[in-house]
């Protein structure tokens, strides 16, 4: 494929946009890895596009052998192609398009992370990565946080979406029926609590709003507890991606002594 006016090219740039990828239900994942996660987790392209470049080293070889047997459509396109479906500034020479996961959700989920007016995409993304890699059972994204499909939220999670389920726009009236019955911690500067004497083996939901403005004002009604990260320099707040992946990892060291003893 040499014509960036193509189609697929068109429809591809197309779900940048947020309202395009909630309408068809589609998102675009870029680069070896996260591609590699995708397929590893079951997830199958619907359209792959790559650079000749790509099978010139093994792993690369390795990728284009698996996506060759599914029943995507798959197109060899050029550097100029691939900058143009790319919202990276050095593509990585392979893109692809996939389906809305659509992850069951836990019965009785051990920890559950809602997300509230996180706005910055790098944030939320890394968010997304720590919150995987800890262990927690589901997040819930509120409204008024950014896209968890923007192409940086997808970057920055490296591959978190394939495997944590995620609930998005959800009203705070859902969340309240849905978090019933635990402790909600809400994580904020001012917090009553230090984060790592809350007992985290119990069944909690944590509350993580931006940097900036903090959670709402329906988040610190629904919480049960509000805790707070000790600062010892004279910094008043940490980053909120920074701020809950110390929390969770707290959580998850916790559930992991419970689980040893």
């Amino acid at each position: 494929m040499t014509s960036t006016a193509n189609k697929k090219v068109k429809y591809v740039r197309s779900l940048h946009r947020r309202r395009v990828r909630h309408r068809e239900r589609n998102f675009v994942v870029e680069g070896l890895r996260l591609v590699e996660e995708a397929l590893k987790a079951g997830v199958v392209p619907t359209l792959v596009f790559f650079t000749p470049d790509l099978g010139s080293g093994r792993r690369g070889r390795e990728l284009l052998a698996v996506i060759e047997d599914l029943p995507g459509e798959c197109f060899v396109v050029t550097d100029k192609v691939m900058r143009a479906l790319s919202d990276t500034v050095s593509p990585q020479g392979i893109l692809a398009v996939v389906p809305f996961l659509g992850l069951p959700f836990p019965e009785n989920p051990w920890l559950v992370l809602v997300v509230d007016r996180v706005r910055d995409p790098g944030n939320l993304g890394t968010i997304l990565r720590s919150a995987e890699a800890a262990g927690a059972n589901q997040v819930i994204l509120t409204p008024a946080t950014v896209d968890v499909y923007s192409p940086k939220v997808v970057r920055g999670a490296m591959g978190a979406h394939f495997y944590l389920p995620i609930a998005t726009r959800a009203s705070w009236s859902e969340m309240a029926e849905a978090l019933e019955g635990r402790q909600i911690l809400l994580a904020e500067a001012e917090g009553e609590k230090v984060y790592y004497e809350v007992d985290w083996t119990k069944p909690s939901a944590l509350i993580v709003g931006s940097e900036a403005e903090g959670a709402g004002q329906e988040a610190g009604r629904l919480a049960t507890e509000r805790i707070v990260i000790p600062m010892q320099g004279r910094a008043k707040s940490l980053n909120v991606a920074v701020a809950a992946s110390v929390i969770l990892f707290e959580a998850a060291r916790q559930r992991g002594i419970q689980q040893d003893q």
